[in-house]
């Protein structure tokens, strides 16, 4: 799929940089296109460097939380539910314990950590599969939350904001955490509904009730605030939390009796090696959007979209915040390169910018996702997986708009 999506820019970049120039009349067109180039590899390089720092320190903080026990303290928290919505999961599984990791170590941005143990979660779900080549409930829920993008943590786009030269990074912070519980919730309720799980169970309630009050009153509180307040609360909480979790991770080591300056430099390490094998995609990617944008066809496309838009009456401003939006279950690189590629056209603080980042933080690359985790136990009917996981990526896209209007309209 991706290499299709990647070929599929250039060809049509291509296709119109030849419209531009033999029918428009544009003979500049292909030295457009070449100066694009050139300069979305400029960028890849500076994105980069940013992005060695950045992840190379969070790595090292959130070693510091996996030697003090705090993913595995989380995943005893989240193991009843768990044991509850996967019925078919005997109690004391593996499998229990594997899955719950994984979700606390998505939750706390741990990328590095959260997909070898959603694999190896995958793998124990598969020990109880009657049908090898058929999904099963439980692999089909564990699959459809953990595309659901729910990150309490969005590190890395603050990261491109303040790369972009956002005054606030964290400005995102409230609107991606809205967007993502919303999708997270719809890809739980589809499943549900389609596998007919008991929520009424006391244990499923006590936690949907709770995250539901606590969702509830906090967008209550929201609604009291002005547009300006609102922004203001999400720029505090978004660096308050950030660096209070980084406190919290440091006492909780030292409590532990971690060495917590070689647990750092352990991880921070291991985003060394993270970042570095991440440029060629980088600039695989930007490169080709960079292409597309500058051969007038991304606009065209834009343009078409905002017509409709208008003609129905509604207002245009998150269309151009839409190619992030389209590509991002196909392909994250090819979704972070688009969300880059309008901060840098529209500037990184423009509504457009704001809800691109905000649905880059609440999506998820479902396709992806779905290969790599059906693909590594040879499973071919993915039942209801599809279509639960697209329905969680259509509501984060729609809070995420909605939201958007919300804080920054």
């Amino acid at each position: 799929m991706l290499n299709v999506l990647w070929l599929g820019f250039f060809l049509v970049a291509a296709a119109s940089g030849l419209f531009q120039w033999l029918v428009l009349g544009n003979a500049h067109i292909f030295s457009d296109l070449i100066t694009s180039l050139f300069d979305m590899a400029d960028l890849s390089v500076k994105i980069m460097l940013l992005l060695l720092g950045t992840l190379t320190l969070w790595m090292g903080f959130l070693k510091i939380a996996e030697a003090a026990g705090l993913v595995r303290g989380l995943a005893r928290l989240l193991g009843p539910l768990f044991l509850r919505l996967m019925p078919e999961v005997p109690a004391g599984h593996p499998a229990l314990g594997l899955i719950t990791l994984n979700f606390a170590a998505n939750a706390l941005g741990l990328d590095n950590a959260a997909t070898p143990i959603g694999l190896r979660a995958m793998h124990a779900l598969q020990t109880l599969n009657p049908k090898p080549d058929t999904a099963t409930n439980a692999q089909i829920l564990f699959l459809v939350l953990n595309s659901s993008s729910l990150t309490l943590l969005p590190v890395s786009i603050f990261m491109y904001r303040a790369q972009q030269g956002a005054p606030d990074p964290t400005l995102v912070f409230l609107p991606i955490l809205l967007a993502t519980s919303a999708s997270t919730l719809v890809g739980l309720l589809s499943v549900a509904f389609m596998q007919r799980l008991r929520l009424q169970n006391p244990v499923v309630l006590a936690w949907l009730a709770t995250g539901g009050l606590l969702l509830g009153g906090f967008m209550a509180l929201l609604a009291s605030l002005s547009a300006v307040a609102v922004s203001a609360l999400s720029s505090l909480l978004g660096n308050l939390v950030l660096f209070g979790v980084i406190i919290a991770f440091l006492l909780a080591g030292a409590w532990k009796r971690v060495a917590v300056y070689d647990c750092f430099i352990e991880g921070a390490k291991e985003g060394f090696e993270v970042c570095k094998n991440l440029l060629p995609y980088l600039i695989a990617m930007l490169c080709a959007v960079g292409v597309l944008r500058a051969s007038g066809a991304l606009d065209l496309l834009l343009d078409v979209i905002r017509w409709s838009v208008h003609t129905l009456g509604l207002d245009t401003r998150f269309v151009d915040a839409l190619p992030t939006a389209l590509v991002k279950p196909f392909s994250g690189s090819a979704a972070r390169a688009l969300m880059i590629e309008t901060m840098q056209h529209t500037g990184p603080d423009s509504f457009a910018s704001l809800l691109a980042a905000t649905v880059q933080g609440s999506t998820e690359t479902t396709f992806y996702v779905l290969a790599v985790y059906f693909g590594a136990v040879s499973i071919q009917r993915a039942r209801h997986a599809v279509g639960c996981a697209l329905l969680a990526d259509f509501a984060g896209v729609l809070a995420a708009i909605a939201v958007c209007y919300w804080f920054f309209a």
